[in-house]
Order: structure tokens, then sequence, then C-alpha cells
């Protein structure tokens, strides 16, 4: 199946990637255009946003930790739209120093796999005919990556885009919108990004607003008309080892970080998902083969973590006779014990010894390479997984046994391994695919 799409990036963070990319999704979807939404890069936040604006679920494609089958299958099970929008990470060409399953996980690996053009949004404030040069210099760095064209995005005044049109003309550069600046519609952030969809009361109505202002502002038909695709997607992606036959998985506003592909991947395999609110005070299901608690905000939460005895209580018991595992988030609530920002402890429900703190903020982030040491549920020791850290915790003590030998992406040993006890395992690396 030809899929055709096009990749919303920019030079750099902060362009307004994410803004345009929903409200393309919100506008095509209010003129009856079937979008297929898809994050490029370890992201857990922007998708559930793009399911919101195209009513579709949006899942992860990263080259770094995916097999260029398992992206087409991605791709392919989604193939039924009538378009595909991509919405990219960092700059284009920004990835790793080394390449993975399928490149360095740049936005630009992506294009250059799939043939979507790329659709550059420059923030153009403080320059105007430089901008061209800009532009150019994306257009012309790779002959695999194809530039549709750009997005002006926060032009002062019709002077202002009258001298960047006519940089763009020079350059031979298609100009696809011009978003004047605006305050309308703002996304509140945290520290890891979007404060969550289901966190946003007016989530609805701020689409509605973003989706009104793209279509005012851009030609949705020109940019639907440059889709493209190269590459013939499969319609069965590769298989995804679930935890169990029947997994009991935490989901609440302090354990949301999960990527879409997984969940899908494990139902695909067969799996069925019972999910359960520790926030709620509600304890996994006993009659389940597995526990996975994702990552989120435990911190946020972590008095009321403290105080939900019976999901303490029923987790404990759970992990006596079958194995749980946690991902940064939940592996913090496996431990011992957690420090808040203002330094007060929370007790966790001791599963494992870890014990962690917010009380000193240090970002951890980047791909991890993690060759199992003992199992996990779906996992047997001595595979390898890749996936993606980004907390601000630090581990004040880990008196368990190793979980697994990590590397970073450049293949340097780093002093994280997550850990074990009994049949309870953690990692602070999100899960993404395991190695081909």
């Amino acid at each position: 199946m030809n899929c055709p799409g096009l990749i919303i990036s920019a030079p750099a963070s902060g362009a307004g990637k994410t803004t345009i990319m929903l409200g393309l999704l919100s506008a095509l979807r209010k003129r009856g255009v079937t979008v297929q939404p898809f994050k490029n890069g370890p992201d857990y936040i922007d998708p559930a946003f793009h399911t919101a604006a195209s009513g579709r679920p949006s899942f992860n494609l990263d080259s770094w930790a995916m097999s260029a089958e398992r992206i087409t299958g991605l791709i392919g099970i989604r193939a039924d739209a009538e378009l595909t929008l991509a919405e990219g990470s960092m700059g284009l060409f920004d990835g790793v120093a080394s390449a993975g399953e399928a490149g360095n996980g740049s936005s630009a690996d992506m294009a250059a796999l799939t043939g979507w053009p790329v659709v550059l949004v420059l923030d153009v404030s403080g320059q105007a005919q430089s901008a061209a040069a800009i532009a150019h210099g994306f257009a012309t760095l790779s002959p695999k990556v194809k530039l549709a064209g750009v997005i002006l995005n926060r032009v002062a005044s019709p002077r202002h885009e009258a001298l960047i049109r006519v940089g763009m003309a020079e350059a031979g550069i298609r100009v696809l919108g011009v978003l004047p600046r605006h305050k309308t519609v703002t996304l509140p952030e945290r520290h890891l990004g979007l404060v969550q969809a289901e966190e946003q009361p007016n989530l609805v109505a701020l689409l509605d607003q973003l989706g009104e202002f793209i279509a005012t502002h851009m030609d949705l038909e020109q940019i639907f008309s440059l889709a493209a695709a190269n590459v013939k997607a499969e319609n069965s992606p590769v298989a995804l080892s679930p935890p169990g036959q029947r997994v009991a998985l935490a989901r609440d506003a302090a354990f949301s970080f999960i990527y879409p592909h997984l969940l899908e991947g494990w139902r695909q395999a067969g799996a069925e998902m019972t999910l359960f609110s520790p926030l709620a005070d509600e304890a996994p299901d006993p009659q389940a083969d597995a526990c996975w608690l994702p990552g989120g905000y435990p911190e946020l939460h972590a008095g009321n973590l403290a105080a939900a005895t019976r999901f303490h209580e029923g987790l404990r018991r759970f992990a006596a006779e079958k194995p749980v595992h946690g991902e940064c988030g939940g592996y913090m609530v496996m431990g011992t014990s957690l420090t808040d920002a203002r330094g007060v402890r929370h007790a966790m429900t001791g599963l494992l010894g870890l014990e962690t703190s917010f009380a000193t903020r240090r970002m951890h982030l980047g791909y991890r390479l993690a060759t199992l040491m003992s199992p996990i549920p779906g996992y047997a020791a001595g595979q390898r997984l890749r996936g993606h850290e980004f907390h601000y915790a630090t581990i004040v003590h880990q008196p368990d046994e190793p979980l697994a030998h990590t590397l970073d992406a450049n293949r340097m040993s780093i002093a994280e391994t997550g850990s074990r006890r009994g049949l309870a395992t953690g990692t602070f690396f999100h899960l993404i695919a395991p190695t081909a």
C-alpha cells in the first residue's frame, strides 16, 4: 500500500510544529478529510493531542529504535486514511551520532525512508529575506529529503511577509502558509513537554480555534496535493511480544506515558489490557498474567499515591506470584520512597529498594540500548531492547540486583541499569522496541 504523506518539521524546536500540526489535523478533519497522524521520535505526549485533533490513534515512528520493516508496518495498518501527517522532532536533521535500527532518529531519516515531503515551519521573527537562505539550505542539504515548501510563522506585518516572499521566490521555495503572530491559543507546558491532553479541560475548543486559524492562513488544498510516498507500507506490522495474555495496566494522570504502538502491538498479538487507577486506589486485576506500570508524573501525585493503601497492598500481593514491571515513573512508585521537589519524602509500594528524589533536579535524556540480565514480562534474559529515557529524578539509593547492561546511543555504558527483586523489575527507560 502506498501511503502519501507529509512531515511537518522545522530548523529547531520551538518554531511552532506542534501548534501547526494540531491545527492542520483539526482543519482537515472538519472538512471531512481522513488524516492519519504520526510522531517522529520518542514522545509520549504529542500523540494524545494528535488523536484528539484527528479522531484517529497516533503512533510514534523512530528510525533509531525501530527497523524499517517495523516502521512501514505501523504505517500500513493505518493506510486507509486519505492523507498521512507526521510531526517531526527537534530540527529536521537532528538525530544521534550513530545509526540505530534504520537511521539516527532524525525526521530527515523518516522523510528519506518514506518519501514523505517535508513542510518546513520557519519562525521568521527578527528576519526577512534571510529566511530564504535557511529554507534553501534545508532544501539542498540532502538529495534524499524533498522540501514541499515552507510555512512562515510569527509574521509581524504585511510588509514583513512581502519581504520574506521576495527571498523565497528568488530561492525557488514554495510558501504554503503565512501565520501572523497570535496569542489566541496556548497549550500549557510542563517539564517533559505539553501538559497531557486529558488534563486540558477546554481541549476541544482549543483545537477548533487552532483549526480555524490554520484554515484562514494556509492553503489546505495545496498542502494536500503535495503529499507523496516512495515506500510500500505493509499491512501486517512486525510482532511485539506482550507482557502476558491478560495485562493489568496502570492508567491515570500519574501513569500515562506509554507508547501507543506498544499497546497496539500487544492487542494485535492477542493480549487483553485491564486498566486500573492507582490514584483512585485501585489494585491490579488479580486474574492478569502480568502488571505494567507506565511512566507519567508520580512526583505531582506523590501524596495521593503514598496514601493509596489498597493499591499498595494489591500490587504487593500480585508481585508475590506474578511479574510486575515499571517504567520511569512506574519504576519510582515500585520503590521504597519518592522525595518530591519540596523535599517531602513519600513512602511508595516497596516492591524494590529504589529511593528517588526530585529535590535536586537533574535531566536524564537519551536513547538507551539495554541487554536484559533478567527477564521482564514479555522478554527473556539476553534480549536486547531499544528505548528512551527522559526524567529529572535522582537515584538516592538502589540496593537491588541490576536488571540490564545499558548503553546510550553512542554505545557508551551508563550507570542506570534498572533493578529487580523477585518478580518485580523496573527501568528508567521506556521500551520502544526489541532489536530486530
